[in-house]
């Protein structure tokens, strides 16, 4: 089984779309309160994170774009940040999102081989997805913070090396948890 996308219903919303953009959106938000700061910084990993690049990678990119959206932004209301005082970086987590989910158009060598191949490729593809994704924080780390460009950068990949920690991890096993399921659905 592949997961080719056929491209006229790549942007197509139906409420399969719906109900796995809210689930997503609902578990990425709910579970941003489990975070494990790293040492010597004010960034943590963030394990709940790799469930953006999953739903985008394995539900196209509008599921993939919604969970990272409206998902950080009820994580940040729980957390106590409020729902709209970070909203750049709600987007960036979107974009993340979306980003994963185009990884069938880009990343077919993965994404049509095997169930390791397409775990591989749904590591590959957030990787890919965080590190452009996430270039839509320096909007807020620059403007909004009034940072140098060094400190922002540096805070980038911490933020980048964290999240790419958590996706490089957790995704193939999303993927290998997945598979099954999705074969059972007929999807």
């Amino acid at each position: 089984m592949t997961m080719t996308l056929d491209r006229d219903r790549l942007w197509e919303v139906s409420s399969r779309t719906i109900v796995y953009s809210a689930i997503g959106a609902a578990l990425y938000g709910i579970l941003l309160v489990a975070q494990v700061p790293i040492p010597g910084t004010t960034v943590s990993v963030r394990p709940a994170f790799a469930l953006v690049p999953f739903f985008g990678y394995a539900f196209g990119p509008i599921v993939g774009f919604f969970p990272g959206l409206v998902g950080n932004a009820i994580g940040d209301q729980i957390s106590g940040w409020g729902a709209l005082t970070s909203w750049n970086w709600s987007i960036a987590n979107g974009i993340v999102g979306l980003i994963a989910g185009l990884a069938p158009l880009y990343l077919s060598r993965w994404t049509n081989g095997s169930l390791r191949d397409r775990a591989i490729g749904g590591a590959v593809a957030g990787v890919i997805a965080t590190v452009i994704g996430f270039l839509f924080t320096f909007t807020d780390l620059i403007i909004q913070a009034g940072n140098t460009f060094g400190g922002t950068l540096s805070f980038y990949v911490a933020v980048i090396v964290a999240d790419i920690i958590a996706s490089v991890i957790l995704v193939p096993i999303l993927v290998y948890a997945w598979e099954p399921v999705k074969a059972q659905l007929g999807r």
